[in-house]
This record gives C-alpha cells, sequence and structure tokens, in this order.
C-alpha cells in the first residue's frame, strides 16, 4: 500500500512557508545590526546566506509549490511570461544558496589555514566581490531556462501555464545546457564542502598538537588559551552550517547518482517518486535551517534575537507612559 507521499508534501510545504519566511527575515535583521560578536566578512557572508535562502522560500516554495498545490487554476502567477521569469528567479535562488554556503566554507579555510592570505583575502571588499560575482554567473547561467519554456495553451490570446519544449531535449545545445546545470548544483559544491571540511579538520587538529605541546612546556597544560577558544566557536559555526547542508542535500544527492546510474525501471519507479520528494522536501529544509543554528552555536545571537522580540512590547510600554505623563 503506497504512502500519501502527495498530501504529506502538500502540508509540508506550507508548514515551511510559515517558518521559512519569518526565520530567514529574523536572520537578515539581527546579524544586519553586526552585534553578534562575528567578524565583518562572516556576518556579510551569512546575510548574503539568509537572504538566498529566502529567496528560495518565496520562489520554489510559494510561488511553485504551494501555488501548484493550493492555486492550480489561472491566475497572474500562471501566465507563461510571469511562469518563465518565476522558473528563472527560483533556480537562480536555489543555486545562491547552494554556492554562497560553498564560499562561506572556503572564506573560512582561508582564515583558518592560510594566515598568509588571510589579511588580504578575508576583508569586506573581497567578501562583496565573491558575492557579488557569484550571484551574477549564476544568475545569468540561468536566464536560458526562460526561453525553454513554452505555454500550454492560449485563452482570449493570453498564453499561460509553462511546458518544457521537446527541443530542450533533443538538440544538442540544449541537452548540453541540461547537462551543465544538473552537474553544477550539487556535486560540485558537496564535494567542494567536504573537501574543504576536510582539510580544515586536518589543519586544526595539527594546529592545536603544537599548540597544546607549546603551552604544556611553558604554561602547564591547564592553562587557558583564548585564540583556540575564539577559533574553536568559529569552527563550530562552520561546521553546523555546511554538515546540515550535506546531511539535508544528501538525498537529493543520492537521487541525482541514481538516476545516472540509469535505475529508472518500473519496478523502482514509485520508489524513486518517493525517494526525489523527500530529497525536494529536505533540499527546501535546508534554507531554514541556518537561523536554529546561529541560536543554538551563537549566544549573542540569541541575546539579540531575546531583545528582538521583546522591542515591540518595550516600544508600546514606552509609548504608554508618555501618553500618561
Amino acid at each position: 500500500m503506497h504512502l500519501p507521499i502527495d498530501s504529506i508534501v502538500k502540508i509540508y510545504y506550507v508548514f515551511l512557508a510559515i517558518i521559512g519566511v519569518p526565520v530567514n527575515l529574523m536572520a537578515i535583521l539581527i546579524l544586519s545590526r553586526g552585534k553578534c560578536g562575528l567578524s565583518t566578512c562572516t556576518t556579510c557572508y551569512l546575510v548574503a546566506m539568509a537572504a538566498a535562502d529566502l529567496m528560495v522560500i518565496i520562489t520554489e516554495v510559494i510561488l511553485r509549490y504551494i501555488n501548484g498545490y493550493y492555486f492550480p487554476v489561472m491566475i497572474f502567477l500562471n501566465i507563461t511570461p510571469v511562469c518563465s521569469v518565476r522558473a528563472v528567479l527560483s533556480r537562480a535562488a536555489t543555486d545562491c544558496s547552494v554556492w554562497f554556503t560553498v564560499d562561506f566554507t572556503f572564506d573560512r579555510f582561508v582564515a583558518i589555514c592560510c594566515q598568509k592570505l588571510k589579511t588580504k583575502y578575508c576583508t569586506k571588499k573581497t567578501v562583496c566581490l565573491v558575492l557579488g560575482t557569484t550571484c551574477i554567473l549564476l544568475c545569468l547561467k540561468n536566464v536560458p531556462f526562460y526561453f525553454t519554456l513554452e505555454p500550454s495553451e492560449k485563452i482570449e490570446n493570453v498564453p499561460w501555464f509553462c511546458n518544457t519544449k521537446q527541443s530542450y531535449f533533443t538538440e544538442p545545445g540544449w541537452v548540453g545546457f541540461d547537462w551543465f546545470d544538473t552537474l553544477l548544483t550539487p556535486l560540485p559544491p558537496f564535494v567542494l564542502i567536504l573537501l574543504l571540511n576536510a582539510l580544515t579538520v586536518k589543519h586544526i587538529l595539527v594546529a592545536s598538537r603544537v599548540r597544546q605541546g607549546l603551552k604544556g612546556q611553558s604554561k602547564g597544560e591547564n592553562s587557558s588559551d583564548p585564540e583556540m577558544e575564539s577559533r574553536r566557536r568559529s569552527i563550530i559555526l562552520l561546521f553546523s552550517i555546511s554538515g546540515s547542508f550535506i546531511l539535508l542535500w544528501l538525498t537529493s544527492v543520492a537521487y541525482f547518482l541514481s538516476v545516472l546510474s540509469g535505475t529508472t525501471s518500473n519496478y523502482y519507479r514509485y520508489s524513486l517518486y518517493i525517494f526525489q520528494q523527500v530529497g525536494s522536501m529536505l533540499q527546501s529544509l535546508s534554507c531554514c535551517t541556518n537561523t536554529f543554528i546561529y541560536g543554538v552555536t551563537q549566544s549573542k545571537f540569541r541575546e539579540q534575537f531575546r531583545s528582538t522580540l521583546k522591542y515591540p512590547l518595550t516600544s508600546i510600554i514606552k509609548l504608554l507612559n508618555k501618553q500618561n505623563n
């Protein structure tokens, strides 16, 4: 007996939208203040990642899934040009969300493992250049998707809905573009994040042994090390974000590899469908987890979060006190 996967998916995406929009907006608001005790570079990357995640929730979860499940009949979003732009924005937002995570992981790798390069690379100017270049390139890369879609019907000369053109699956140019798009995300980011984290762990282990040896010789084994404590907090944040990304994208990567292997027989078709849906659900969930990670790993973020929640109430109380006086 098959599970009612479609019914579960419909409810899931509504819940995800209700959670995803406010938590990402809250993350952007709190991090933009720069009062969380994080470096300027780290703050810029985290704000960019939250903004990209918010765009994924809006374009992919709300405008694609929720619109498709609950408002499938003719509305403004289903006019072909609008739906084509929506498809481009959705793909660009997903790519940015993934590759901003790679950019952040590389930045932390440089900051921790490459001290000579750190002073030149880990600057606000470089961060803006990296994020801006990544965003522009990924948006340009997804523009061709606008021309891969055609209307499924015309009503009173108005084109409605978006179907993929048959030529997209047959013409060599489009087939090559499809392979490029499929391979760009998520395999290279997945491999790069794993590789950079492995190199970072190796560097930390070696550096920790050296520092422990030196401090053991000079001050005793139990002496505190502020530098290592600061680095530890940075590492916890990095590994929490990248680890969450890897775990939540793992199912999608596994599905992609299973398709490449040709496991598409009728016997496996429904199982692959469920596998694909679960992968998409977890992939979308990855756009909501970073804010919770900041709250768990960063005490100053928690303080700012509490003060942000209290601000409307304290403002009302101050206003009432002024009126009474």
